[in-house]
C-alpha cells in the first residue's frame, strides 16, 4: 500500500520541522530571526515556482498525452502541498513559541523560598514515599517576605507526609508551598525544581474536579483491597486502567523496560483501542454503527477526563474523535492523515506537551506501524502467515521509527521487545477486558467478584514470568548518532524495495 502524502502529511512535515527544528535553534542563538524568516519563506518560493510550472502552456499539450500524465499531476499536486507545509511551518513557529514560554518568579530565582498554583495533574508516589506533581505557578515568595508574580510551570516534589492530603485534594487544588528551588534538566529548555518542606492547602479543586478526584481515589480502593488475598494484580489493573503506577509492584517497571516492552505500561492506542472495542460490543447492536460511534465519542472523552492529561492517551484519543467524523462521512479514511491531523491539532492546543518523551514516541511508533509496518507487510505478504506477519512487521515498524529517539534518551535498545510483545500484548488485552468485567461486577454483584480474582491473579503472573524471562536478554548499548544513520538506512531501504515492489507489479499488470 503506497504511503499518500496528503496535504495535512505536508502540513504535519512544517509544524514539526518548526516546533523541533527552527525555534530551538532560535532559542540556542544559532540563529537569528532574521534567518528564521528567510528559511520561512524558502517554500514559499518553491510554491510560486510549482504555480508557474502548473500553469506552464506546455502543460497542457502534455496534459493530453497519456505518456506523461503522472509527471504533469505531480507538478500540479505540489502547489497544495507546499501551501500546506507553508501554513504547518506558521504553526509549528507559533505553538513552538507559546511553548518555550521559561518560568518566571518575579524575583532573583536563587532568593525563592516559597511559590503558590494550581495542581495540574494527580500527584505521583515517587521514591521515598515522596509525591510529585505539576504547578502552574501564580506566586513565588522571597527573602524578607517579598511576594511577587508569578508564572510558567514548575515541578514539585513534596514530603511524604504531605503525600496523602495531596492525593485526597487532587488536581485543580491550589496550594502554597515554603523549602528549597533548584535548577533542572527537564525539557528542551532546561526546568527548575522545587522541594517543598511545607504545605498550605489554600482553595480546593472545582466541584467537577474534587468528584473526579473522587471517583479515581474509589477505584483505587477497589482494586487494592486484595480481590483473593493478591492485590498484584489489582495494581496492574490501575496502571492499564487508569495510569496510576502508585500501587504497582516494586520493579515491575523496570523489568517491563529492560523486556523492552514499557509501553505496554503507558496508557496509549492499545488501552483506548480495548475499550473502543468493549463500547463498540455493547452499544453497536442496539445504537447503530453512527449512534455507537458518537456515544462512544463521548465515553472516550469522560475517560480521557478521569484519567487526565496524558501526552500518548491524548493522542489515541483525538485519532478516536477523528475517526468518529469518518464514520459521519465529514473526513476520508486515512489513518496515516488522520494521525498528521491529530498531530497539528493536539500541539497547537497544548504546544508543552510536544517536548513530552511519551508525546514524541507514541507519534513516531504510530507513524512507523502505518508506514514502515504496512511497507514490510506488503513485502513479505503471502511469504509469511497473516497471523504472525502483521503484529510483527507493526512491532518492526515501530521499532525502527522509535530506535533513534530511545537510543538519544537511554542509551539502550531492547530488540528483545519485538518478541516479547507479541506475547505480552495480547494478554495484556485479555487482563484489561477482564480487570473491566471484575470491576463491573464489583460493582454490581460484590460477592460474586471473587469469581475472577484469582484468574486474574493467574494470568497477572503470567505476564510477569513473560517479561522478567525477556528482561534477562541483554539490550544493546549504542551512540545515538550512529543508531539514527543506521535508521535512516533502514527507512531508505524500505522505501526502495517498496518503490521496486510497486514498478514490478505495474510492470505484470498488462500480462495479468
Amino acid at each position: 500500500m503506497p504511503v499518500k502524502i496528503s496535504p495535512v502529511v505536508c502540513a504535519a512535515g512544517g509544524t514539526a520541522c518548526a516546533y523541533y527544528c527552527l525555534i530551538p535553534m532560535y532559542h540556542s542563538a544559532l540563529v537569528s530571526i532574521n534567518v528564521l524568516v528567510v528559511l520561512a519563506f524558502v517554500p514559499v518560493a518553491l510554491l510560486c515556482l510549482f504555480r508557474v510550472l502548473g500553469s506552464w502552456p506546455l502543460s497542457r499539450q502534455w496534459n493530453a498525452d497519456d505518456d506523461k500524465p503522472r509527471t504533469i499531476r505531480l507538478i500540479r499536486l505540489l502547489p497544495s502541498r507546499a501551501t500546506a507545509f507553508v501554513a504547518g511551518l506558521a504553526l509549528g513557529i507559533g505553538s513552538g513559541t507559546s511553548a518555550s514560554s521559561r518560568v518566571s518568579f518575579g524575583i532573583p530565582d536563587n532568593t525563592v523560598t516559597g511559590i503558590s498554583g494550581v495542581l495540574l495533574d494527580d500527584p505521583r508516589l515517587v521514591s521515598g514515599g515522596r509525591a510529585m506533581s505539576a504547578l502552574s505557578l501564580k506566586m513565588a515568595a522571597g527573602a524578607g517576605g517579598a511576594r511577587t508574580s508569578a508564572r510558567g510551570e514548575i515541578t514539585v516534589f513534596f514530603q511524604e507526609d504531605s503525600a496523602g492530603r495531596l492525593r485526597e485534594f487532587g488536581r485543580g487544588t491550589e496550594v502554597f508551598a515554603e523549602g528549597n528551588l533548584r535548577a533542572g534538566t527537564g525539557g528542551f529548555d532546561g526546568a527548575y525544581l522545587f522541594s517543598a518542606e511545607a504545605l498550605h492547602i489554600t482553595k480546593p479543586a472545582t466541584s467537577l474536579e474534587r468528584f473526579r478526584t473522587g471517583l479515581r481515589l474509589d477505584l483505587t480502593r477497589r482494586f487494592s483491597r486484595s480481590p483473593n488475598g493478591d492485590a498484584n494484580w489489582g495494581g496492574m489493573a490501575l496502571a492499564l486502567l487508569l495510569g496510576t503506577r502508585d500501587n504497582l509492584d516494586t520493579g515491575i517497571a523496570s523489568m517491563y523496560r529492560q523486556a523492552g516492552c514499557s509501553h505496554i505500561l503507558a496508557l496509549s492506542g492499545m488501552h483506548l483501542a480495548v475499550l473502543v472495542a468493549v463500547i463498540s460490543l455493547l452499544l453497536k447492536k442496539p445504537l447503530g454503527v453512527r449512534l455507537a460511534a458518537l456515544a462512544g465519542a463521548v465515553i472516550i472523552i469522560a475517560y480521557c477526563f478521569i484519567v487526565g492529561p496524558l501526552p500518548s492517551l491524548n493522542r489515541a484519543a483525538l485519532m478516536y474523535l477523528l475517526g468518529v467524523l469518518t464514520v459521519l462521512g465529514m473526513l476520508k479514511r486515512d489513518a496515516l492523515s488522520l494521525l498528521c491531523m491529530a498531530f497539528i491539532i493536539q500541539l497547537v492546543v497544548t504546544p508543552q506537551s510536544g517536548y513530552s518523551l511519551s508525546f514524541i514516541l507514541s507519534y513516531l511508533a504510530l507513524t512507523g506501524i502505518l508506514v514502515f509496518g504496512e511497507i514490510i507487510g506488503d513485502f513479505f505478504r503471502g511469504k509469511v502467515p497473516g497471523l504472525i506477519l502483521q503484529p510483527v512487521s507493526a512491532s518492526l515498524g515501530a521499532f525502527i521509527a522509535t530506535a533513534g529517539i530511545v537510543a538519544w534518551f537511554f542509551g539502550t535498545l531492547y530488540p528483545v521487545g519485538i518478541v516479547a510483545g507479541l506475547l505480552l500484548t495480547p494478554l495484556t488485552t485479555l487482563f484489561m477486558v477482564g480487570s473491566m468485567v471484575w470491576l463491573g461486577m464489583d460493582i454490581a454483584m460484590p460477592s460474586l467478584s471473587f469469581l475472577l480474582g484469582k484468574p486474574l491473579s493467574l494470568l497477572y503472573r503470567l505476564m510477569e514470568k513473560i517479561a522478567l524471562t525477556a528482561s534477562y536478554v541483554p539490550g544493546i548499548r549504542a551512540n545515538a548518532y550512529v543508531v539514527l544513520l543506521v535508521s535512516l538506512f533502514a527507512v531508505t531501504a524500505l522505501f526502495m524495495l517498496e518503490y521496486r515492489r510497486r514498478t514490478t507489479a505495474n510492470l505484470l499488470i498488462p500480462f495479468a
